[in-house]
């Protein structure tokens, strides 16, 4: 069945997508690039990013031979998305759908070594697969970490250029590592024939990294109330900006809306690493001394744990940082009661 677009039918339109090059000779302006592409974006590419080639295309090639087994073999051996296993059309727990397959394991060694054991013909190779990718996708994510810590404390905002690095690097992360799958559709290139791979949302952690094959499909929704194209490319990865992140910066950063169409004669491959912290970390801007009519505070704080539980409760769609939003009684409230370190935990 093809699913419809959502109402928002804005024309898409060409954009330069901001672009870091991880090897650039100009190091030191790579912080203020990065955060002025979280601001304005929520979205950037990076290039020259490290990760080795040969850890790509094997977990890609794991990724596709899972895929395509019988959809009975591949429910059987990853078990129902509860939410980590293969789902099948159906995001989340709500009713929302898509034209695509998944699955979603937790982005922990022993667990994927554990799940691993039922998903593969060959168990140790693909664990080896996954963790490997992992590790080094996580890398690149604790590298763009410290750059945006490094670009704020210039700023004075932050004062630890690696606070946010800490978090999806503890012992305890809740991080998480997914691929979405979706298959070649023949169909005459014809508006009337666009149908949603994975619709219109925000990503709920800190950090996403994505990695695609070089089918087209990836859309991103810009400020200015278009629909922008994300041209495919495997040699790139894409960073979004996540809700938590938007959270932690006071709304400084601004957690990218984007969506997946499914209109391609080629099945694409896309996957995805999702920074996030232990479930009892405090999502919370640092104790701003004194604020002014800008520097307000925009949400409540929370923990990890108590944003993920609305997560699962709420549709794809939907905007789940505006039930947090800050709304004392009275201005003078916004004061009294301070914010707990982004790195504290129960």
């Amino acid at each position: 069945m093809t699913v419809p677009l959502p109402f928002r039918r804005k024309k898409t339109r060409a954009f330069r997508i901001p672009t870091i090059d991880l090897s650039s000779d100009h190091r030191s302006e790579l912080p203020r690039l990065i955060v002025k592409a979280c601001e304005e974006f929520g979205f950037f590419k990076v290039v020259n990013h490290g990760v080795p080639n040969h850890i790509i295309t094997t977990m890609e090639r794991e990724g596709l031979d899972f895929f395509a087994k019988p959809a009975s073999e591949k429910q059987k051996a990853a078990g129902p998305p509860t939410p980590f296993g293969y789902g099948c059309k159906n995001i989340g727990f709500n009713g929302d759908q898509g034209e695509l397959e998944y699955i979603l394991m937790e982005a922990n060694p022993l667990l994927v070594s554990q799940r691993s054991n039922t998903m593969s013909d060959h168990p140790k190779q693909f664990s080896c697969a996954v963790n490997d990718y992992v590790e080094a996708v996580r890398n690149l994510a604790c590298e763009i970490l410290d750059l945006v810590g490094e670009g704020l404390c210039e700023c004075g905002v932050y004062n630890d250029k690696s606070v946010f690095r800490k978090l999806i690097r503890d012992v305890n992360n809740d991080s998480c590592f997914r691929i979405n799958y979706y298959p070649s559709r023949h169909l005459p290139p014809s508006p009337s024939s666009h149908c949603m791979g994975f619709g219109e949302h925000s990503d709920p952690q800190i950090l996403t990294v994505l990695h695609s094959n070089d089918v087209a499909g990836l859309q991103i929704y810009s400020p200015d109330g278009f629909w922008i194209s994300v041209p495919p490319d495997p040699t790139e990865f894409c960073v979004f900006v996540g809700d938590a992140f938007q959270a932690l910066t006071n709304g400084r950063f601004v957690s990218v809306r984007h969506r997946a169409l499914a209109n391609s004669s080629r099945q694409r491959l896309s996957i995805m690493y999702f920074g996030a912290p232990p479930l009892n970390a405090w999502i919370s801007p640092p104790l701003i001394p004194e604020f002014s009519v800008d520097e307000r505070r925009l949400y409540k704080p929370f923990t990890w744990g108590e944003y993920k539980k609305v997560v699962y409760s709420s549709r794809l769609g939907d905007r789940r940082l505006d039930l947090f939003k800050w709304s004392p009684r009275k201005e003078e409230d916004h004061d009294m009661i301070p914010p707990p370190s982004p790195v504290q935990f129960n």
